[in-house]
């Protein structure tokens, strides 16, 4: 087993190595400047496996000719696999060129200047330190949430920009010969060791199984019997069933559905949950959903220019980069959907806009969240008004409002005591630290559905693990202004929103407002 610590460095500036060891942290890639000479060293010096994580994307100076195909100096190049073909080593890459995908092959004898390509993904130091740091070579990164994740961060520098150079700094997990607990080696230690396997007995060391290693095994393998060495950290829910020195039966694996929801705040610090469709708290819909009741004209192609009569269902206030006098700016706006006929399309609102909205007022009853979830298509808003009893502590209770992100379908092990093991519970498969040993395969008749399902608060960065998330807050698509037609008399759009508002999949009509272009309300 080998763990990771970051070795971290302000960047550009020298000063002295700040060792820690990252819990949390979301950060981009600074694409490397300096370049591989050949394929052969892009392969010897970068991870390249079947996972998006194991992709890495170049751009070679020069013109590339393989047969019919030709490689554009400049043209991003993904690096998918490496495999011989025919006795000579090569790398499967591809390029997308007008939304269509191009496979080819490239030698790794293959010379020239090929610089990595500029990578907006957000990732997880985890992932940094397993996938994208070259051997040899140091990463620089730039973290996007640092006030937000650093507990050092009165260390940094007041005109800190987020950017640090990363070394990693590798050691080994052993464990001992009939011993339980963990020892952890760091790789600088000066000692000499000796391979001993040949004359070990190997059933005399603990065989240490994470949950993915669980995960990984068959169906037909379960049920299994195993003892927790490490319990997982931080989570009480789970802490009298999963402690150190437990033997649990683990029953199977399985896919779970979960909803991920945000709290609704005006500042960052955001809480992020994955809720079971089984909650049985009493939420209240707060979707906004406005009508214009005036024209505006956008001067900036990249914001929606709205026309008196048109729909909108609010989601968020963010920033974008607009074009401004031919320089870019960032503004603040709101990211709607805009109601058509049969559909929904996103659009952004500048906050400066001088407009007049109709808002509806949706239905204010108290339902499950599988009910929300089945009437409305997501995003959407809710309040949690009535807590879920069947747990302990709800935390969805406490909060001023949740937005319902997405619906996502994860890894669960459906876990019991082995001295109860008709009380099961879902176990998340990819956010439990969680170290086991098997005892033996479970013989009796196992159960199929667990009588528990968690309500996980997550971290930040599990978050974005969770959704994959890439920030499209500052490039909005490009939309064409349009002229508004000419304004309508007020009464005619209320008449006309009347029939729009029943013809609308998500409007559950109760009444209206009109809100004024500077925030006046007008009860109607």
């Amino acid at each position: 087993l080998f763990g990771v610590t970051l070795n971290a460095c302000i960047f550009p500036k020298c000063c002295s190595s700040i060792k820690y060891c990252f819990c949390l942290g979301l950060c981009k890639i600074v694409a490397d400047k300096t370049p591989y000479l050949s394929v052969e060293e892009i392969t010897r010096k970068v991870f390249i496996g079947p996972t998006r994580l194991g992709h890495p994307c170049f751009f070679c100076s020069e013109d590339i000719k393989l047969g019919n195909l030709t490689i554009p100096h400049g043209e991003r190049i993904m690096f998918n696999s490496v495999e011989e073909v025919s006795g000579i080593m090569t790398v499967n890459c591809g390029v997308v060129r007008e939304s269509q995908s191009h496979s080819f092959t490239l030698p790794l004898s293959q010379e020239g200047k090929f610089y990595e390509c500029k990578d907006d993904q957000i990732y997880t130091l985890k992932e940094i330190a397993e996938w994208k740091i070259p051997k040899s070579r140091q990463r620089i990164v730039k973290f996007t949430n640092i006030l937000n994740t650093w507990e050092f961060a009165s260390l940094l520098p007041r005109n800190f920009d987020g950017c640090l150079s990363l070394t990693p700094i590798y050691e080994v997990q052993a464990v001992m010969k009939f011993r339980k607990d963990i020892v952890h080696i760091l790789s600088d230690l000066d000692i000499e060791v000796k391979d001993v396997t040949d004359c070990s007995d190997i059933n005399c060391f603990l065989q240490l199984l994470s949950m993915e290693d669980i995960f990984e095994r068959t169906s037909k393998e379960f049920p299994l019997v195993a003892e927790i060495i490490e319990g997982p950290i931080g989570n009480q829910q789970l802490h009298s069933l999963l402690h150190p020195g437990k033997e649990v039966v683990i029953h199977k694996k399985c896919q779970a559905t979960r909803i991920l929801a945000s709290e609704i705040r005006s500042d960052s610090h955001k809480r992020h949950f994955l809720i079971p469709t089984s909650y049985k708290g009493k939420s209240e819909k707060e979707q906004l959903h406005v009508v214009a009741t005036k024209a505006f004209e956008s001067p900036h192609e990249e914001l929606f220019s709205v026309s008196t009569g048109d729909q909108f269902l609010v989601q968020q206030r963010q920033t974008s980069e607009v074009l401004y006098q031919w320089k870019k700016k960032v503004i603040d706006v709101l990211a709607c959907e805009q109601i058509l006929n049969d559909e929904y399309m996103k659009v952004l609102l500048p906050m400066y806009m001088e407009g007049g909205f109709v808002e509806v007022i949706h239905d204010k009853g108290q339902y499950q969240l599988s009910e929300l979830c089945k009437e409305f298509r997501l995003p959407f808003n809710v309040k949690v008004s009535v807590r879920d009893l069947s747990i302990g502590k709800d935390v969805l209770a406490a909060t001023p409002g949740l937005q319902l992100e997405e619906e996502i379908t994860d890894s669960y092990l459906l876990i019991s005591s082995l001295h109860d093991p008709v009380d099961s519970w879902e176990i998340p498969v990819y956010r439990l630290n969680m170290s086991v040993q098997l005892l033996s395969k479970h013989g009796e008749e196992t159960i199929s559905s667990p009588t528990h399902t968690i309500l996980e608060e997550i971290t930040e960065q599990q978050y974005y693990m969770v959704r994959r998330y890439e920030n499209q807050a500052f490039h909005p698509p490009p939309r064409p202004p349009k002229k508004p037609p000419t304004p309508e008399p007020m009464a005619s759009l209320l008449t006309g929103l009347k029939q729009s508002v029943s013809d609308t999949p998500r409007a559950m009509k109760v009444g209206c407002y009109v809100y004024g272009g500077y925030g006046q309300v007008v009860h109607m």
